[in-house]
This record gives C-alpha cells, structure tokens and sequence, in this order.
C-alpha cells in the first residue's frame, strides 16, 4: 500500500478505502491475514496514519462507502494504540483533533460498540496528556461526557443495554483523575447519575457496570477533595456497605470484587482516620481474598487445547504431553487485595493495630508466592508498616513479630529470582531495621545476611565482565547492546537497595556494625576504584558517606581506601559521583573529628572550583553543586580553622539559595541563621549592606517550601525578619527590592512562625 497522504497531499478516496480494507484486515480471525495487514500497517508513517484514522473513526462521507461499524471500532482501538506507543508527543501534536473526533463518535448512537471503543481510547489518550492540554477541552469534553451518561442511564432503564455505560463510566473516572480539582465544578451534575447507577446495576450480568461505576465515584471523590466529597460521603459508604454486603454471599470471581477492594482504599485516602470505623466491615473479605489459594491443574495437552483464552487460564508445557496450567484471574484480585492491607496499615496505624498478628501471619508465608510478582511485592511492603503498627501495642509484642518476620525477609533476599521483586523485598527490609533499631540482628542473621550481601556485590562485578565478553563477539550489534545495557540497569538498581541495607545499618548500629562490615569492605573499595563504571564510584562513595556520617570519629580508619576517590570524583564528569563525594567531604566536617582537617583543606578549593564552573546551575548539574555550596557552609562552621572564613563568606552568600536540594538547603539557613544571629560582620556588611540580600534568600526558602513552620529553622528565620522590621528604613530597603511574591512569603512566614 503507498504511503497516502505522507507528501501532504489529501489522500484520495481509493487510497481511503484501501486503508480501510485494512481495518478490516486488522481484526480479521485469520491470523495469516492480520499477520500481513500488521506488517503492512508498520511501514505507514505516523502522521498519515492519524489522518487516516481519524477520518474512519469520524466516519466521514468523501465519495466512497462508509466505513464498518468493526473498522470504525478497530480505528478507535488503533488510536489508542498509538497514543500509548508515541505518547506524550502524539497527544501534543493531535490532542485537538483526536479528542474532537473521540468525542464525537461516543456521541453518535448508531453503534454501542464503537462508542465503547472510542471512549476506550479516549482513556488511553488522557493518560499521559498533559494537564495544561485537556483543560483547554474541559468545558466541551465535561459536557459531553455528561449528555451521553444520561442517556445511556435511560437506555439502561428502559432495555438494559450497558456495554458503551460500563466503558463511560471508566472515562469519566480517568478524566476526574486527570484534571484532579478542576473537576469540582462538574461534581453536582455527575454525581446523582454515578449513584442511580450505582442503585439500578443489581441483577447478575450487570455486577461489572456496578463495579466499575463505583470505581469511577472514588475517582471522583479523590479527585475533587474530602470537602467537596463529603456531602454525599455517607449516601456513598451506604452504598458500598449494601454492596459489600452482597459480595459477600457472592462467588469468589464476583467481577465487582476488585473494584471495591479499590474503591475502599480510595475512601480511605478521601476519609482519613474517619474511615476507621468502616474497617471492620471490610478487613475479613479482604483477608478472605487475599488467603485465597490458586486455581492450578496438571492437564494433557489435548484439554488445554480445548480451554479457550476466555478461561483465563495460563499453561505451562511440561513435557510428555503435560502442562501445568493456573487461573490468572484469581491472582489478580489476590495481588490487589494484599495491596490494599498495605494500604490500610500504612494509612490508619492505630487503626489497624487489631489486626496486625493476622495480616501478617498471612503475608510472611507470601514472599515465596511465585506464582505472581505483585503478591511477594505486597508481602514485602507490608512488613515495615506492620511492625509500626506492632510498636503500638508496646516494645514485647513488637520483638515477637520482628521474629516471625526477620528470618523469613533475609532468606527472600537471598532466593527471590526477580529482579523487581527483589528491589522491593531489600527495601522492605532495610525500612524495617530503622523501625527496630540497635540490636534487631542477632549474629545469626548478620552472618547469613553478610553472605547474601557479598554474593550480589560479587555477582555485580561478575555481570558487568561478562557484558564486556558478549561485546567482544561475533553477533555483538544495537540490539544486543540495548539488552546489555538493560541488564546493566538492572545490576545497578539492585547495587542502590545493597546501598539501602548498608545505610540502614551504619545509621542504626552506628561504628558497632564496621566488624561485620569488614567482609564487605574489599568489594565497596573495588567500586570506587577509578576504572570502575560511574554507577558504581557514585554508589560506592555513598556507601563511605554514610561510614563518616554516622560511624565517625572511628571512619577515618578507613581514610586511605576513600581519601583519595573522594577528592579526585569532585572532577568527575557526572554530576551524580560529584554530588557523592561533596556530600561525603560535608559530612567529614560536620560528623568527623580532628583528624580530618587537613582533608577539609584540600577539599575547599576543589569544592569552589566545581560551584564556579559556567555550566554549575544547569539543570544536569545543580544538584552536585548544591551539594557542594552546602559542604564549604558545613567546613566553615564545623571546621573553622580549615578555611579563612572571612574570604570565603563573602562567595558563599552570593551562591545562596539553594532551590533543588532541600536537606542540604535547610543545613544552608540554619547556618545563615547561626552567623546572623552572632552579628558576623562579614555576613551582616557594612552598613548593613547584605541585610536585602539575606531577606531575599529568606523569601525564595519560603517560595521553594525549603522553610516549613515545623522546622525550628523557620522561628529562627521569622525572628531575623522581625529584628529587621524594628528598622523601618532598613525594612522598606529591604523589601523594596522583593517582587509581590516573594513579599507575601515573607508575611506567611511571619505568620506561621
């Protein structure tokens, strides 16, 4: 087929046809056919099959036949398509054409199943649109959305059609989740037909129109705020009550199931701790789910044959004409429901204490669930969130569970196979030693725990070799090299959790956990050595940063293994490794003892050097340099005599604020507050002269949310305004050179502070 249209000439009405045969051949039964009509519709380029798309989804009249009901609905699903493989530029170059179109054929009532395609498109093209975009279609988009659930409510009262309603309902629920608070003005009009929705959908096959109709009213209520929400609250938990009640009676593959288990965490989220009263009417059904064993059967190959897709089912071959084959459905709603318990922990605390001992009886046993990923992921994430909500009930109750559960988090690390799944089971697990604390290791489980942690360091490096062997061969080309690379991410993901464990330790532990370090340190040496890739020198010296922060004044033992790799990654080309070693010469002023002057000196000069470079502040590099501003603020007032103070003051003024890094620009003010506060007067100037500039760095903390009142930085910094404002002819100075923005941060300062 030519590429009709791609010189910007309308495509003629052949051409148009021929596209549309096409279609056709695109959802045709015969896999042959679709195979061609596929590879064929590949080497169409983009923009003109949007052309073409649209025309046949708008079902437009050229001189030739119109298109089939099936090739309008394919056209949908193929604009769909698109949307997700060329987003968010496809929805930038087309959002008014597609979403005009989209819009148009939902509200065309000639075919429910295209309206239900469209509206599934249109799903998929709100997704990654950008915000500032779909406002500009709010207006139309809302009003239209609102006109076809209306009558597609009458349809379903007078004949019980519901197949373009089930679909509606889902658009309605992603364009309150898109638009977020721009939808409160539209709540009033949709809400009262989402719940008689809601009321009517009673009678078995209408159970997934309900589900997904209450999906789409806590997408709502999430979407438009508590506030808002709150004056049909009560008519809508009455109604997931009556619902919930229902299921369960209900079968165990009830299509309503997931929905709810959804909606109740959305209700959650919109209610808070006023949920809490709810959650007995929920917990056992979805323990229930969540307990649920696999559907699995040992078949000849001749019956697997003769269960269709439908059955959802996913078999695996066995050899000697078996497989072994498993109900996928079922391990959805069990992931989902395991989800939300982590939810409920995680939101309601003491909320959930009661049922603490039995969802975690239920999820320890679920790390070795291998027959779904997002059940292990929920087992895993669960873990630091209940032991906060075991702390509740007193330090004895909260060791017994840590036992029942610490043993079982350490052998996942060491057996899971998944590469995302394991990232989450270290990150559970270093989570829950800084609920513990000191001491939650016995030196069993340090030893089986340092054995796991050196095999990932030395199966890091033994990966990385192995690349470089498979790019020394004959079949080497891009494609390999972006597997290659993608299992290099992988590795490196895995190396920031063993980060994560470590910096869990070292903070827990403090200088009693470098014994049982020692056997790891020979491998964390390697990975800053200079030949070793960036990640690894950026990973590695934050392994050493969180050794001098919290194990100091004992880290400088180890000087000679960092010394050298931390001044000489200030000059790396990656901001990342130079952010990691500016913090780390920081943390040696503020944490380390006398022993680490000298080091403190040398470092000045190449933290200067890297704040002045031209390319600094760019948004590649500010975040190192941020860092590195923070670190000679850290030298001056930690280690004084390192640096002449009075020259350097009068430089690190100038490069302050910081706007990127808010922990280290908080570190930045309290020290302009500690040399304020004394009167210094370089800091001061004369005659005052820095007073504009220091309020005008006071003004933007408050725009960036650097300053927040809880922090006793803000009193601190309210007070140095108000010492300020006891001058009227130094304020108006002052405030005569702020913009109307930064006058009013001023102002909340003073007020919250």
């Amino acid at each position: 087929m030519a590429a009709a249209g791609s010189a910007g000439l309308p495509a003629t009405v052949s051409e148009k046809q021929e596209f549309y045969q096409l279609l056709k051949n695109l959802i045709n039964p015969s896999c042959m056919v679709r195979r061609q009509a596929e590879e064929v519709y590949e080497n169409i380029p983009g923009l003109c099959k949007t052309t073409f798309l649209l025309d046949a989804v708008r079902n437009r009249r050229a001189g030739y036949e119109d298109p089939h009901p099936r090739v309008r609905a394919a056209a949908c699903t193929t604009l769909g398509q698109m949307a997700t493989d060329f987003a968010p530029s496809f929805q930038k170059k087309f959002h008014e054409i597609v979403i005009t179109a989209l819009l148009r054929t939902m509200e065309n009532q000639g075919n429910q199943r295209v309206q239900s395609h469209a509206a599934s498109a249109l799903v998929i093209f709100i997704e990654d649109c950008p915000k500032s975009l779909l406002i500009l279609y709010l207006e139309n988009m809302v009003k239209s959305l609102h006109s076809i659930l209306v009558i597609k409510l009458q349809e379903l009262i007078r004949n019980g059609t519901k197949l373009a309603l089930e679909q509606l309902v889902t658009t309605i629920a992603s364009v309150a989740d898109a638009i977020e608070e721009s939808f409160v003005p539209y709540y009033d009009i949709f809400m009262p037909s989402l719940k008689h929705v809601v009321e009517l959908a009673v009678q078995k096959e209408l159970k997934l129109l309900r589900g997904k109709t209450i999906e789409c009213i806590s997408h709502v209520g999430l979407a438009v705020g508590k506030e808002k929400f709150m004056q049909d609250a009560s008519n809508v938990m009455q109604l997931l009550l009556k619902t919930q009640s229902d299921l369960n009676a209900m079968e165990d593959d009830d299509p309503q199931t997931s929905y709810m288990v959804s909606a109740w965490a959305r209700m959650c989220k919109i209610l808070g701790k006023d949920f809490q009263q709810y959650l007995p009417l929920v917990i056992e059904p979805l323990i229930k789910t969540a307990s649920a064993k696999p559907d699995v059967a040992l078949l000849d190959t001749q019956d697997v044959e003769n269960m269709s897709d439908d059955d959802g089912w996913q078999f695996v071959n066995l050899g000697d004409q078996q497989s072994f084959g498993i109900k996928t459905s079922g391990l959805e709603a069990k992931a989902t429901a395991c989800q939300m318990l982590v939810y409920y922990a995680k939101e309601l605390r003491e909320g959930f204490v009661e049922y603490t001992e039995q969802v975690v009886k239920l999820m320890v046993p679920l790390l070795k669930f291998y027959f779904h990923d997002n059940v292990r992921v929920a087992a895993a994430e669960a873990m630091p969130f209940l032991l906060e909500c075991a702390r509740i009930r007193g330090s004895e109750y909260l060791s017994q569970m840590w036992q029942f559960i610490c043993d079982p988090l350490i052998k996942a690390i060491g057996t899971e196979p998944d590469t995302d799944v394991l990232s989450e089971i270290m990150n559970s697990f270093a989570k829950s030693i800084e609920v513990m604390g000191d001491g939650c290791l016995n030196d069993e489980h340090l030893e089986e725990l340092g054995g796991i942690l050196k095999a990932k360091l030395e199966g890091h490096f033994k990966n990385q070799e192995l690349r470089q062997v498979k790019r020394q061969e004959e079949n080497y080309d891009q494609q390999v090299e972006m597997s290659l690379q993608d299992e290099d991410e992988c590795d490196v993901y895995i190396l920031t959790k063993v980060s994560d464990i470590l910096h869990s330790l070292f903070s827990t532990y403090k200088e009693k956990i470098l014994p049982w370090f020692e056997q790891l340190l020979p491998l964390i040496v390697n990975l800053i050595c200079s030949s070793r890739p960036w990640p690894d020198r950026q990973w590695g010296l934050c392994i050493f940063d969180d050794i001098i922060e919290h194990c100091s004044p004992t880290s400088f033992k180890y000087v000679e293994y960092f010394r050298w790799p931390m001044l000489l990654n200030m000059r790396d080309n990656n901001p990342e490794v130079r952010q990691a070693a500016a913090y780390g010469l920081g943390v040696m002023a503020q944490f380390g003892g006398d022993d680490y002057r000298s080091l403190c000196s040398e470092a000045v000069p190449l933290l200067v050097k890297v704040i002045k470079c031209a390319n600094s502040k760019t948004k590649k590099n500010v975040i190192a340099t941020e860092n590195c501003i923070s670190a000679i603020g850290k030298i001056m007032k930690f280690k004084p005599n390192c640096v002449n103070i009075d020259e350097v003051l009068p430089h690190w003024l100038s490069w302050l604020p910081l706007h990127e890094d808010k922990e280290e620009a908080i570190q930045t003010l309290n020290f302009l507050c500690d040399l304020i506060e004394s009167n210094h007067p370089v800091v001061i100037g004369p005659n005052n002269s820095n007073l504009p500039k220091i309020i005008s760095i006071i003004a933007e903390g408050k725009i960036n949310e650097t300053i927040s009142h809880e922090d006793p930085c803000a009193k601190r910094l309210a007070n140095v305004v108000r010492q300020i404002q006891t001058s009227e002819e130094l304020w108006l100075q002052c405030i005569s050179q702020l913009d109307e923005d930064q006058q009013e941060a001023l102002q909340e300062l003073l007020n919250v502070a």
